[in-house]
């Protein structure tokens, strides 16, 4: 879904710490389209410019583990 973006994310992981450590940047179509000082403020100026789901939001910190996230779910499907 928004793999080309997290790939660019991944590629160029350092040069973006270094520019954007502590913020939050908007991904799409491999550029970074936004600067934010929240996740809440990326969210809510993104979704006016681009449909959600064609966008990635990351916060840029100086922690590997920061950049994975799991969600659980309790539904079940039969």
């Amino acid at each position: 879904m928004l793999e080309k973006e997290f790939i660019f994310f991944k590629e160029h992981k350092a040069e973006l710490q270094k520019k954007y450590l502590g913020k939050t940047i908007v991904i799409k179509n491999k550029k970074v389209v936004g600067v934010y000082p929240s996740e809440a403020d990326a969210l809510q100026e993104a979704s006016k410019k681009f449909a959600l789901g064609t966008f990635l939001i990351q916060k840029i910190t100086a922690k590997e583990k920061d950049y994975i996230q799991r969600f659980h779910s309790r539904v079940c499907l039969r």
